[in-house]
């Protein structure tokens, strides 16, 4: 969290700005020295508050922080580089949301894996009308993951997690499993 930083200095000190009838005056020097020192962490929160909004460059907490603000689909468990890469991408995620892609990108920012996805859906372009309609006749999709070490919850996480990314109308499936050792 933020907070004091023991010998950081005021990029604005007060005493300077004060009417040069202080100027001299030590026991106005010493408080507004006082108020220097409580003061010196925000500014240095301010002089660099661009750096805040950078996911690669920003604390942790404010991070996590940024996560919320931004919709970034986390749930406080991820690694520090997990999450800032959620975080960095949650932009352009919620642009390809409910696509097979968006889905597949936002499954591999929590899970740092690949999925493997199927669905019933598809896409064709005919010059005639009244052509086939492309994809099965009923929607589905299934998500099948493939973990080094799974638990329950990674089940759990990844059914929340698909849920919030597919497309609104397709029922869905998941599916975690254990990583094939060569």
């Amino acid at each position: 969290m933020r907070g004091s930083v023991d010998g950081l200095g005021s990029s604005a000190p007060l005493g300077a700005m004060l009417p040069s009838v202080f100027a001299e005056d030590d026991l106005a020097q010493r408080f507004v020295a006082g108020l220097d020192d409580v003061l010196a962490p925000l500014h240095n929160v301010l002089d660099c508050l661009d750096a805040y909004f950078s996911p690669a460059l920003a604390p942790e907490d404010f991070v996590r922080w940024l996560a919320e603000w931004v919709g970034a689909e986390v749930d406080g468990t991820e690694e520090e580089a997990l999450l800032r890469a959620a975080v960095a991408a949650a932009a352009r995620l919620h642009r390809i949301r409910g696509t097979r892609r968006g889905l597949a990108e936002a499954v591999r920012l929590a899970f740092g894996v690949e999925p493997v996805i199927t669905e019933s859906g598809g896409a064709e372009w005919s010059a005639r009308p009244l052509g086939p309609v492309p994809g099965e006749r009923h929607p589905r999709l299934h998500v099948t993951l493939a973990l080094p070490s799974p638990t329950p919850l990674d089940e759990h996480r990844l059914e929340a997690l698909v849920s919030a990314a597919r497309p609104a109308h397709m029922p869905y499936t998941v599916q975690v499993t254990a990583l094939e050792r060569n």
